[in-house]
C-alpha cells in the first residue's frame, strides 16, 4: 500500500511540474510577442558578460513607406564599375560632329530645302508661289509665327537680289533659317561653366523618345571631350534601362550607379551624384524614367527627384529629350515638362528619318529654351552638338 502511495505521490508531483513549465512558457512566448508588437528585440548575452541588454528597433513594415524629401536612403547596389583589362571606345570629340554629320541631315532633310529654293528660283513668284513655300514650312513643323516671318523676309530679300541664281538664293535661304534658329541662344551644357564640383544634369523624357539611349550618348559626348563622368540609372521602372546604361558607360569607361527594380528613384539620383563628388568627377549624368507629359502623378514624382538631388548638389542642367517625329506635339510635351522641372535645354532625336526639322524652331520661337543636342542616326556617335548655321545648311542642302 506504501508503494501505491509513493507512486501516486510521483505522478502528482510530475503532472504539477508540467503545467508549471508550460505556464512559464506560454507567459514568455507571450512577452515576445508583445515585444515584437511594440518594436523591442530581445538580444541574449553574449559570453562573459553576465547581462542580458534589451535593444530597441522599429517594427517591420508591411509595405514600403513613401520617400520624404528629407529623408535620403542610398541607392541599393554600389556603382558598376568597369571590367578590369576592358578595351574602351574612343569617342570623337564634340567639335565639328555636326559638321561631319552634315550629309546625313542633308539627305533626309533636303526635301525641304529643295521645294524651296525650287520656288524661289522661278522668274516671277506669284501669290500661288508664296502660298507654296508656307505650305512648305508649316509641313516641316516650322510653326505659324516663325513662318510667316521666314516668308515676309523672303519676299522683301528676293526683290532686292532679284536674280534666279541658284547660289544666291540658296545662301539667302540659308541666311534667313539660321536667324530663325536662335543663333544668339546660348547651347553651352553646364559641364563647360562648372568647376568647383561636378556639373549635374538630369535628362528627361516622355516614353519612346530614344531618353536612355541619348543619355549614353552624351555619356559619349562628354568623356570624347575629355570629360570624366559617373551615370545614374534612375530608371528604377525598367530593370533593362539600367542594363541598358550600364552598357553605354562600359563602352567607355564611365561607372554606373543603379538600384534594385521598383527601387526609389530619388535616392538612386541622390547616391549617384553623391558618388561623382567624392570621385571629383567632371559631370554626374542622371536617367530618370520615361513618364507621359499627362500623368500629372508622374510628373511630381519628376519635381521630387530634382528636390531630392539639390540636397547634394545644385541641377546644372534638365535636358529634355524629344522625338523629331511628334511633330509639334513635342512642343506640348516640352511646356508640361517645364512647368514640372525648369528645362535647360532640347535633345532632338530621330532627325535623320523625318522632314520635320522645323520643330528646332517651334520649340525655341514658342518656350524660349535652347536646342543644344541632335540625333541623327543609330550609331553611338550620332549625336551633336546644335550649331544653326550648320543645319540651316543640312535642311536647304546643295
Amino acid at each position: 500500500m506504501e508503494f501505491v502511495l509513493i507512486a501516486v505521490a510521483i505522478v502528482v508531483i510530475a503532472l504539477l511540474a508540467g503545467v508549471g513549465l508550460l505556464v512559464g512558457r506560454g507567459r514568455r512566448t507571450a512577452r515576445l510577442d508583445d515585444d515584437a508588437a511594440s518594436g523591442t528585440t530581445l538580444t541574449r548575452p553574449r559570453p562573459g558578460t553576465g547581462s542580458t541588454a534589451v535593444t530597441t528597433a522599429p517594427p517591420r513594415p508591411t509595405t514600403a513607406p513613401p520617400v520624404d524629401d528629407d529623408l535620403l536612403p542610398p541607392a541599393d547596389l554600389p556603382p558598376a564599375e568597369p571590367e578590369p583589362g576592358l578595351v574602351f571606345d574612343t569617342p570623337p570629340p564634340s567639335a565639328g560632329r555636326l559638321v561631319r554629320l552634315r550629309s546625313r541631315l542633308a539627305r533626309s532633310q533636303s526635301s525641304l530645302g529643295r521645294g524651296l529654293l525650287t520656288v524661289l528660283a522661278r522668274e516671277k513668284l506669284t501669290e500661288d508661289d508664296w502660298e507654296e513655300v508656307e505650305e512648305t514650312l508649316l509641313a516641316a513643323d516650322v510653326g505659324l509665327a516663325a513662318t510667316t516671318q521666314i516668308v515676309d523676309r523672303l519676299r522683301t530679300q528676293s526683290l532686292v537680289l532679284a536674280t534666279g541664281d541658284g547660289g544666291a538664293l540658296r545662301e539667302l535661304l540659308v541666311r534667313e533659317l539660321t536667324a530663325v534658329l536662335g543663333p544668339d541662344m546660348d547651347r553651352t551644357l553646364a559641364t563647360d561653366t562648372v568647376t568647383d564640383r561636378p556639373a549635374v544634369l538630369l535628362v528627361v523624357g516622355v516614353n519612346g523618345a530614344g531618353k536612355t539611349t541619348t543619355c549614353g550618348k552624351i555619356a559619349r559626348v562628354l568623356v570624347g571631350d575629355g570629360k570624366s563622368v559617373v551615370l545614374g540609372a534612375a530608371d528604377t521602372f525598367r530593370a533593362a534601362a539600367a542594363d541598358q546604361l550600364e552598357t553605354w558607360g562600359e563602352r567607355v569607361g564611365v561607372p554606373t550607379v543603379r538600384g534594385r527594380e521598383g527601387g526609389d528613384p530619388a535616392s538612386v539620383a541622390f547616391e549617384a551624384v553623391k558618388t561623382g563628388r567624392d570621385a571629383g568627377v567632371d559631370a554626374v549624368l542622371v536617367d530618370t524614367a520615361g513618364r507621359l507629359h499627362t500623368k500629372s502623378g508622374l510628373m511630381d514624382e519628376l519635381g521630387k527627384v530634382k528636390r531630392v538631388v539639390e540636397k547634394q548638389s545644385p541641377v546644372d542642367e534638365v535636358l529634355l529629350v524629344l522625338d523629331a517625329t511628334t511633330g509639334q506635339n513635342g512642343v506640348v510635351q516640352a511646356r508640361v515638362f517645364t512647368e514640372a522641372v525648369t528645362v535647360t535645354g532640347i535633345v532632338l532625336t530621330k532627325l535623320d528619318g523625318t522632314a520635320k526639322g522645323g520643330i528646332v524652331v517651334a520649340v525655341q520661337r514658342e518656350l524660349g529654351i535652347p536646342v543644344k543636342l541632335i540625333g541623327l542616326g543609330e550609331g553611338a556617335d550620332d549625336l551633336a552638338p546644335f550649331e544653326p548655321r550648320a543645319f540651316a545648311e543640312a535642311l536647304v542642302g546643295n
